[in-house]
């Protein structure tokens, strides 16, 4: 056992009432010489940085971007008043160190929440970049908010293969965006009004590409404890193949106060982000077990790397080619 995991931590933040618990780890895996993920989790951002690049690239690039959102003053004061424009200058610091230290050698996926507040109501601001997921576990059904930035994702919008066969296809390691390499960087946002009860997930594929969306959904909604949870993903990782490097955080809300919020679906920009509420477009993976039983098989709108692949990771790329051949490196945890 490599992990590196922490006892459940609890915040109540400036919102009253609303309190955050959440649970968090990172391992290794069992194919993987090194460590290259990374991850935070302080209130208010929870987010995991999957590098990519090897020979301790894909570490430094990781690490360089938990440590630029490290940055933001809402983890000094405990406020949630952060905003997605805020988010991405600290993301684009992030961008331009990474291209700095490893002269656009190495990249670095990254997804999230921070924990925001609008006019005192709470909202997860998610944000993405690559093929690292949040999902949201809320009152019993499972979704993947974020969208990813990969080669089969395109593929699968466009209809030219399935779900399901983007989790076997050669491409399916091909990241479209990322921090410090190619020419997109600005993160995917949305903007989500906390509920009660609510369940955030955040992940490398390390988790997504070695467990389907069942396991996840069984897991998530039956593990009361967040800590736990966490633990028991990473153990179901692990006993599928743990191929590739395996990072989970997993938040819940308790005692939320909210009022009537109207919403829109699509991920949006950084602009249309601070201008609207947003929603993920409607992809609900997993709900009530009797559902699929009554169906005699998975749930519609089932997600691609839901379906652990059979085939090893052979490790992320980047869409321009320009990542060079190595593994992975050393863990950098924040907390």
């Amino acid at each position: 056992m490599n992990s590196q995991q922490a006892a459940s931590t609890e915040t109540a933040g400036s919102t009253p009432g609303l309190t955050l618990s959440c649970g968090y780890g990172t391992d290794r895996g069992l194919r993987r010489e090194l460590n290259e993920d990374s991850f935070i989790a302080s209130d208010p951002v929870f987010a995991v940085a999957d590098g990519m690049g090897g020979h301790e690239a894909g570490e430094v690039a990781s690490g360089m971007c938990v440590r630029a959102l490290a940055q933001l003053p809402q983890l000094a004061t405990g406020e949630r008043t952060a905003t997605a424009s805020q988010v991405q200058h600290y993301l684009d610091v992030a961008d331009e160190s990474i291209r700095a230290a490893t002269g656009s050698r190495a990249g670095t996926t990254l997804a999230g929440v921070v924990v925001v507040e609008q006019m005192g109501i709470p909202y997860w601001l998610v944000l993405n970049i690559g093929d690292s997921r949040t999902y949201r576990l809320n009152q019993g059904r499972l979704t993947q908010v974020s969208v990813d930035h990969s080669e089969v994702q395109e593929l699968v919008d466009t209809g030219e293969i399935t779900a399901e066969q983007a989790t076997v296809h050669p491409r399916r390691h091909v990241v479209t965006r990322a921090l410090g390499a190619g020419d997109e960087t600005e993160a995917d946002y949305w903007l989500l009004p906390v509920e009660e009860g609510d369940r955030m997930m955040v992940c490398s594929d390390g988790l997504n590409g070695e467990i389907s969306d069942e396991q996840m959904f069984d897991i998530l909604s039956t593990v009361a404890d967040p800590q736990e949870a966490v633990d028991q993903l990473i153990q179901a990782a692990l006993r599928s193949g743990g191929r590739d490097n395996i990072t989970v955080i997993v938040v819940d809300a308790r005692n939320v106060v909210n009022g009537d919020v109207l919403s829109t679906t699509a991920q949006k920009t950084v602009a249309a982000a601070e201008d609207e509420d947003t929603l993920p477009r409607p992809v609900v993976i997993a709900e009530a077990a009797a559902q699929e039983a009554a169906s005699g098989g998975a749930p519609a709108g089932e997600r691609a790397a839901g379906q652990g692949s059979g085939g090893d990771t052979a490790g992320k790329d980047f869409a321009a080619g320009t990542r060079p051949a190595g593994s992975g490196d050393a863990a950098h945890g924040l907390s």
